[in-house]
């Protein structure tokens, strides 16, 4: 695990957009395609804003790149709730992707069925391959959970499917995740976490003892990628650093 800590939010989506984009385009040099996850909530808003502008949206081969997204909310596309919406105002409407290259957990259908339809996609792209993802960006909430891995459920616990549905009740809906084995086969993770309301879990996640039930971020480690952690001053007040 590789830990970097910037000043503030701002220049830790400056830091984190230039890490991202020198790490596509040297991957790009050995293979044709880069996959990308993609996450949701207010932390990752600022740097998808940077990615969309010079210097990354020239110097980013956007054909190239194949998007996938960590989790979903069952809503609709323009609720404002909606994971995949926000990605698309603040960046994939402002570069050249292909469209066939992004990959929407749709809400348009039931959860189950989303979720089935969107592991079997992930089936098609990475069944046969020993790594998953190129790139997975995560966040990490307050309580510790990452992607709708929350504290106590039973989906913290899930073991071989890649794409998994359940009813939240404390959001009073259903939520469409990926699970930690395949996130887990990547080729690198990066948690991107800001602010002093998450110090404490932070410092718990990473300098306290395993438990996942309590801490599901814990849960992502990579089996043979890279785990790199990016947080501000403010998140990183608590550590022992």
């Amino acid at each position: 695990m590789e830990l970097h800590i910037a000043k503030d939010p701002a220049q830790l989506s400056e830091n984190v957009a230039a890490w991202i984009s020198n790490y596509i385009l040297e991957v790009l040099q050995t293979q044709e395609r880069f996959t990308f996850v993609l996450s949701g909530g207010n932390t990752p808003k600022q740097l998808y804003s940077l990615l969309a502008k010079a210097p990354y949206n020239m110097v980013i081969p956007w054909e190239k790149i194949h998007f996938f997204w960590g989790d979903e909310r069952d809503v609709a596309f323009e609720d404002e709730r909606n994971n995949a919406r926000m990605a698309f105002e603040s960046l994939l409407d402002k570069v050249s992707v292909n469209p066939e290259n992004i990959h929407v957990m749709r809400t348009d259908i039931g959860p189950e069925e989303s979720a089935a339809e969107y592991e079997k996609i992930l089936k098609s792209y990475f069944g046969k391959d020993d790594t998953t993802f190129d790139l997975v960006l995560l966040g990490m909430g307050d309580d510790g959970h990452t992607l709708s891995l929350f504290p106590g459920l039973p989906i913290v616990h899930e073991k071989k499917a890649w794409v998994k549905s359940f009813f939240l009740e404390a959001q009073n809906m259903y939520r469409i995740t990926l699970t930690a084995p395949v996130v887990n086969k990547a080729a690198c993770v990066l948690f991107l976490t800001t602010g002093a309301n998450k110090a404490i879990t932070l410092k718990s996640v990473i300098e306290g003892t395993f438990d996942a039930e309590k801490y599901p971020s814990q849960l992502i480690r990579p089996e043979e990628g890279e785990l790199h952690w990016f947080v501000d001053e403010a998140a990183a007040g608590a550590m022992e650093i």
